[in-house]
């Protein structure tokens, strides 16, 4: 978390912006405060791909999917704004540090953590495909370890199993290191293609590197 900087907005919506969480391709993430207290994460678009159709249309089904996955192990939608800009979503804000960020500060997880971690990150992401959504990028950055157990963060490219693909042709989804083979391949993306990601997360988790390097 790092303080706003003078560039940044001062409000979203009905948010009061507080910090800054992140950033990722499409846009800034803040923390946000609502009127009454709640606390919230803020995705803002970047002005700079707003005017993309195809970022647009990834974000718009990012917002779908949270809104549709309603799971204990997901963060869940609270507010959005798609009509005009800034386009922007909030969803409940989960405290804690990135899967990534623990095995960094803290080495690799012992054998007891590692398989608890894998039961969870496995039960959540059965809750995830049930609604008919793959996640798409499981990765170490985008489990968050909450006091009330782990949660699968940024649907950014996640796709229901009906919907078309978005990714331009001669490009895969997911992040090398962690995408299944066919996604790297062929861009064909499904709920195998997620436990294959579980799998090298939870390689990462026991051993606190990448299972396939850096390369």
């Amino acid at each position: 978390m790092d303080e706003l900087r003078p560039q940044d907005p001062a409000r979203i919506g009905a948010y009061r912006l507080v910090a800054r969480l992140g950033a990722g391709g499409m846009g800034q993430v803040f923390l946000g405060r609502s009127p009454g207290g709640r606390l919230v994460a803020v995705k803002v678009i970047r002005d700079e791909i707003s005017d993309h159709p195809e970022a647009m249309a990834r974000f718009r089904r990012e917002v779908a999917t949270v809104r549709t996955v309603r799971s204990a192990w997901t963060a869940q939608l609270v507010d959005a704004s798609l009509d005009a800009p800034p386009y922007w979503l909030a969803t409940e804000y989960v405290a804690g540090p990135t899967l990534r960020q623990a095995v960094e500060e803290s080495g690799p997880f012992p054998p007891g953590g590692t398989v608890r971690l894998a039961a969870a990150l496995a039960e959540g992401l059965a809750a995830v495909h049930a609604h008919g959504v793959t996640h798409r990028d499981l990765k170490p950055q985008n489990v968050i370890l909450a006091p009330q157990g782990p949660q699968l963060i940024d649907f950014g490219i996640a796709r229901g199993l009906d919907q078309t693909v978005l990714t331009r042709e001669g490009m895969a989804s997911g992040t090398p290191g962690f995408a299944a083979p066919e996604v790297v391949r062929h861009n064909e993306a499904g709920p195998a293609g997620d436990v294959f990601a579980l799998g090298a997360t939870l390689a990462y988790t026991a051993t606190g590197r990448p299972p396939y390097g850096t390369g």
